[in-house]
């Protein structure tokens, strides 16, 4: 999934950037407030990562103004401010959750994917349907009617794909959809790149597991 980080600490920002990005996030990295608020109104991002102690703008009136505007993505607050009325205003003004530095890498990733889950309605971290079992956390993949368990191998790219599609089970996304969510700043982009993804995920999972709809883009259908 793809997430905005926003830190100004060069060395702590390089080190969450590196460390999430091993840990599957495609991670977008701005070092002050304007361009977080910026970068937030342009891209669709599945959560977001701030600091409120960001230059150029407050990261507290960065996540004031997202909220006023309708921007329903996560947005978890990461910063050095630990009183309790501090969390308690970022909380009030729209932080889905709130992390003091310093943080845990592991439990930071836990805590997005978690968030990111719940904005779409999937109350377990397993994802399942159409016959396809997901762990976001182990990044396994693995056929409900394969009695023997076995995980499926998938390239990284391949994985993310597929959970960006059972996260929004029953939803149709475009191709230029699916791009947003895979790639982050400097990626080159294969025109034909997702149309080759989903073709080795049909051919590893089965081919009703992810459908075309013709003119629209791909969805993976809800299980009944």
């Amino acid at each position: 999934m793809r997430i905005l980080l926003a830190e100004d600490d060069p060395l702590l920002g390089d080190g969450l950037r590196a460390g999430l990005r091993q840990l599957g996030f495609q991670v977008d990295w701005v070092r002050d407030g304007q361009a977080a608020a910026r970068e937030l109104r342009a891209e669709p991002y599945a959560a977001a990562v701030l600091d409120l102690g960001l230059p150029l703008k407050d990261g507290m009136d960065v996540l004031t103004e997202a909220r006023r505007a309708g921007l329903k993505l996560p947005i978890l607050v990461l910063t050095a401010r630990d009183a309790v009325p501090d969390r308690i205003r970022g909380l009030d003004v729209g932080a889905d959750d709130y992390v003091v530095k310093p943080v845990d890498l592991h439990e930071l990733a836990a805590r997005l994917r978690a968030l990111v889950r719940r904005a779409h309605g999937q109350p377990q971290e397993g994802l399942q349907a159409n016959g396809v079992a997901l762990d976001p956390a182990a990044r396994s993949v693995r056929l409900t009617a394969d009695a023997s368990g076995e995980p499926v191998a998938l390239s990284a790219r391949e994985f993310d794909l597929l959970h960006t599609l059972m996260l929004n089970a029953g939803r149709v996304l475009s191709r230029e959809q699916l791009e947003q969510h895979l790639y982050s700043w400097g990626q080159e982009v294969e025109s034909n790149a997702v149309e080759v993804h989903i073709h080795h995920l049909r051919r590893k999972l089965g081919a009703e597991v992810i459908r075309t709809v013709r003119g629209v883009g791909y969805m993976v259908p809800r299980d009944a």
